[in-house]
């Protein structure tokens, strides 16, 4: 029992691989058919309701969830039988979903025991699924939640509902939208698992081995050369992986004993990783699960999120590149020679095709097409790619590769005159040259492998998806998130910064135990209405909380992208925590000015804007931030040029946070202690210069 008790570490911090022999063939190649089912549903090769492909996709991620886990590490008989009687009760849920589809729908808010029965069911396997994959903090958040719905009746005013039947809870959480098939789950079963797709597809095809070439070539021989190349290609890195964690421990690989050895401390070595990995979330164009679920939730184009999120994410990568710059000199911390590092520019060359997927996809998101479509048709030309790369080597001549890279653009091409079709025709006949060609078959493993890494990398996300649900069910059932928005308003009415702190220790609190998505999901659904009563424009409310809960996996003591980082960088995870904070300063400020100047997230509104115009208010508030930023990071290392005292980095503190704040004065008080810092810099400067 004790085993049964006591769940494997969280997936998310390390990962699951698949067991050895027949079973791990058999869940390797479920993690094919899942993927392939996902792929088809968006391609519309097979027509579903949402329902129950939702249904289906749930059914599939605990399939998957409970042997994976349970086979994690070594455990005895009784906890492997339960794991796959919980998978086969899963997948009963899901049939009874597909079979009972209409029915249900006719019988909606009149549910028969039978409903009641797999309802009921439904939900102890995604508790179960959510408890073993991330451990025991978001099965007791979300089951709060589930016990207020049956019991919330009790509670004193305001805290109190009106009651609900114990069937209407049932039917409510497990069947419908609302529940555990609800906006989550659905945008899981869409666009995240296509995104996942995808990034594993151009990190198998060599896309890591890029990003990492062009960062040490353009930044490898410069001072710190090394923090900076973490931090450009975990930037990069970010365009096709939405996974902070998973962001460590790919590009932390190299990157933090690069660091290491140029001379960066342990800590500070693994704190820029992990600020820089994290940072991959709000960075354009993919950005994270979370950018998806917001664009669905605010009913956006997704264009708009990427729009909010441009300027905030370059200034936070630019202030990572500061504070290691910074760190570097203080150290006297040089750079690698130039001729012993790869050239950029060759890099790119060398592995161009691997740009076009990506410059693809970032043309379909900004034109105005749908994110399921876009990613449908980056994942696509992805796979024809490296179908057509290991195809082109058994030809002949430079005539015919040329040829038929022309021919194969041409086809691939007309997709967007003649539909996707087109495109998987073209794949079709590619895998079949494959299967037929000397090495065809090798790269049609690499695509299977592929496939089922992709399955695997998306448990995580998809069971907090569902487990989610319960949350934002309980929600629309009890309106529960109008007590805490209606506390927010009345703090926010006196004082609106004492609002948003609230808010943002709400965040950084709920983020100690869970992750990123179901922290934006619980946090949003309750402050974001709140914050827009307060003035404040609804995306830019959404983007704080995704901020801060993205911020909460480098906060103590939990902290799990820097935990993530402590085996690699051999070092304190609470003490990379500390390093983290300093260097992800910028993720801490944005926010806040954001609220005060929507500008900063290309957003109108705000007195600044009304009094100078849009665009010029834009480049103040950035050039304000840069300024800010710039101050905070001479403060906490203490180095701009030469050692600086404690007296004159506390005036640099100073200046930083009064230009936070777009209130009177603020602005023209921070320019002047700004003014005064960098006079004070120069002359104590000129000084060790003379002595």
């Amino acid at each position: 029992m004790s085993d049964i008790a006591t769940p494997p570490e969280p997936a998310e911090s390390h990962g699951v691989s698949f067991p050895e022999g027949l079973l791990g063939r058999f869940l390797f190649w479920m993690a094919v058919v899942f993927s392939l089912f996902q792929i088809a549903t968006a391609a519309h090769l097979i027509d579903m309701a949402s329902q129950i492909v939702r249904a289906i996709h749930v059914g599939f991620l605990m399939v998957l969830t409970f042997p994976l886990m349970a086979y994690a590490r070594p455990r005895g008989p009784a906890v492997k039988a339960l794991a796959w009687g919980l998978a086969v009760a899963a997948v009963l849920v899901a049939v009874y979903q597909w079979v009972e589809y209409k029915d249900l729908i006719l019988r909606a808010g009149r549910p028969t025991d039978l409903d009641i029965v797999m309802g009921v069911v439904a939900l102890v396997t995604v508790f179960a699924a959510a408890y073993w994959m991330m451990g025991i903090a978001l099965p007791i958040i979300a089951g709060a939640f589930l016990l207020y719905c049956l019991f919330g009746q009790h509670l004193p005013y305001p805290l109190d509902h009106r009651g609900y039947d114990f069937s209407q809870v049932i039917d409510h959480m497990a069947y419908g939208t609302e529940g555990i098939y609800g906006i989550p789950i659905y945008v899981s079963s869409t666009y995240i698992f296509l995104f996942i797709l995808f990034g594993s597809f151009l990190e198998r095809a060599g896309m890591i081995q890029l990003f990492t070439d062009v960062s040490m070539g353009l930044f490898g021989h410069r001072q710190g050369g090394a923090a900076k190349v973490s931090v450009v290609s975990s930037g990069l890195m970010g365009t096709i992986s939405g996974s902070g964690v998973a962001n460590v421990v790919t590009t932390g690989q190299f990157t933090i004993p690069l660091m290491k050895r140029f001379g960066y401390r342990a800590t500070f070595a693994g704190g820029v990783e992990s600020t820089a990995s994290m940072g991959g979330q709000i960075m354009p164009p993919v950005m994270g699960a979370v950018a998806f679920i917001m664009a669905e939730t605010l009913d956006v184009p997704y264009v708009e999120v990427v729009k909010a999120a441009l300027v905030p994410a370059i200034l936070y990568f630019a202030s990572a590149f500061w504070i290691v710059h910074l760190e570097a000199g203080k150290h006297a911390l040089s750079g690698l020679p130039k001729d012993t590092l790869p050239s950029p520019l060759g890099a790119i060359r060398k592995g161009w095709m691997l740009l076009v997927p990506l410059g693809v996809l970032i043309y379909l998101l900004f034109g105005g097409y749908t994110p399921l479509f876009a990613g449908t048709v980056g994942l696509g030309l992805t796979v024809l790619l490296i179908l057509g790369g290991t195809i082109v080597l058994g030809l002949p001549s430079t005539v015919f590769r040329t040829v038929f890279w022309i021919g194969l653009g041409l086809v691939t091409a007309a997709f967007l005159q003649f539909g996707t079709d087109v495109l998987f025709a073209a794949i079709a006949a590619l895998l079949i040259w494959c299967a037929l060609s000397r090495g065809g078959r090798e790269t049609l493993g690499l695509i299977r492998d592929s496939l089922a890494e992709g399955a695997r990398t998306a448990l995580p996300v998809g069971v907090a998806c569902a487990l989610v649900g319960v949350i934002i069910g309980t929600m629309t059932l009890t309106g529960a998130a109008n007590t805490f928005g209606q506390f927010i308003v009345a703090i926010g009415q006196e004082n609106l910064f004492l609002s948003l702190v609230l808010t943002m220790v709400t965040c950084i609190f709920l983020g100690m135990g869970i992750p990123t998505i179901p922290n934006y999901i619980i946090t949003s659904s309750i402050a974001g209405p709140a914050l827009l009563d307060l003035g404040v424009p609804l995306i830019v409310s959404h983007m704080f909380v995704f901020y801060f809960g993205i911020l909460a996996d480098l906060t103590p003591p939990v902290a799990l992208a820097c935990f993530a980082a402590a085996p690699i960088a051999k070092a304190n995870g609470l003490k990379i925590s500390m390093e983290a904070i300093k260097v992800a300063a910028a993720g801490f400020v944005i926010p806040f000015m954001a609220v005060y100047t929507p500008v900063l997230m290309l957003q109108p509104g705000g007195p600044l804007a009304e009094a100078i115009g849009f665009w010029p208010a834009v480049a103040y508030v950035v050039f304000k931030t840069v300024v800010s930023i710039a101050l905070w990071g001479v403060a906490v290392i203490g180095w701009c040029g030469h050692p600086l005292g404690w007296s004159l980095r506390l005036l640099a503190m100073g200046a930083a946070f009064t230009l936070i704040a777009s209130v009177p004065m603020t602005d023209e008080v921070g320019f002047a202690l700004a003014a005064a810092t960098a006079g004070l810099i120069w002359l104590t400067g000129k000084r060790v210069a003379r002595a």
